[in-house]
């Protein structure tokens, strides 16, 4: 065996005693509230015997704590101060784009990853189709909030005030003039939006507004449920079929859970 392929041996090995206790810090991050001994070792596939040093040495680390009433554990404080560190080096759109690349090529379609600015949903990447794709959208365009499927995705899960205070007759599908629609109106198209996220988990455009492109776009979710990203998957009505069962749909809407549980967001 060669330098190389010892280091890459090395990179390989893995400390069970590491993965095993792991296992036990994953199970109390997955329940909302303190858990006894017999419950937290059944979660993590452990005897409560077996669990129990994990959790003394856990304790002098600061990453449980137990309750002198209850005898019950819960992550500690250390634990909270790993989570707030992870948070704080959370890029969304970082870890967005290796996402949105795999499912570029997995589909062979385009895919845009967009943010909300102060103008509205605004595409930030553009990642090309497997075949030429003649769109009006690049790295800077700022979408229509009703008249996009990312615009809708967006409008779906976000507040009217902030909805509102975005609007503007300047985006790709708005017209080129106009003024914001009537509170009614707003409410009605907030309403819709967020009705076709709930029945389909992401929002559809069937040629507009881009004539003979389709689209469907899913919002990623941070931590605190809010939409950090929105990902869109078009590509032209010949290779992109429009119906909500298609595979496409399907691969949009795991890219979009993959990212948002990387981002720590739980669904319910």
């Amino acid at each position: 065996m060669d330098i190389g392929e010892e280091e890459a041996g090395k990179a390989q090995r893995a400390i069970q005693s590491v993965e095993v206790g792991g296992r036990l810090l994953l199970a109390l991050a997955e329940h909302l509230s303190p858990m006894t001994l017999k419950d937290l070792a059944a979660s993590a596939g452990l005897p409560p015997s077996r669990a129990h040093p994990y959790l003394v040495s856990y304790g002098r680390l600061g990453l449980v704590q137990q309750d002198g009433a209850s005898g019950r554990y819960a992550l500690g404080p250390a634990a909270l101060q790993l989570g707030l560190a992870a948070l704080h080096q959370c890029d969304p759109v970082r870890m967005a784009e290796p996402v949105a690349e795999a499912l570029a090529a997995e589909t062979g379609q385009a895919v845009a990853l967009a943010v909300w600015s102060n103008f509205g949903p605004t595409v930030i990447r553009m990642i090309d189709a497997r075949q030429p794709l003649h769109v009006a959208m690049r790295a800077g365009t700022v979408m229509s909030i009703f008249g996009t499927a990312t615009g809708r995705a967006f409008a779906g899960v976000m507040s009217r005030e902030r909805v509102a205070a975005a609007l503007t007759a300047a985006a790709l599908g708005d017209p080129a003039a106009g003024a914001k629609p009537p509170r009614a109106e707003l409410v009605a198209q907030l309403a819709s939006a967020h009705e076709e996220l709930a029945s389909h988990g992401c929002t559809r455009a069937v040629g507009r507004p881009i004539p003979g492109v389709n689209a469907f776009s899913a919002p990623v979710f941070d931590h605190d449920g809010e939409a950090a990203v929105v990902i869109t998957l078009l590509g032209h009505q010949d290779h992109m079929p429009s119906a909500w069962s298609s595979s496409m749909a399907a691969a949009l809407k795991r890219a979009a859970a993959e990212v948002s549980a990387q981002l720590g967001y739980r669904a319910g």
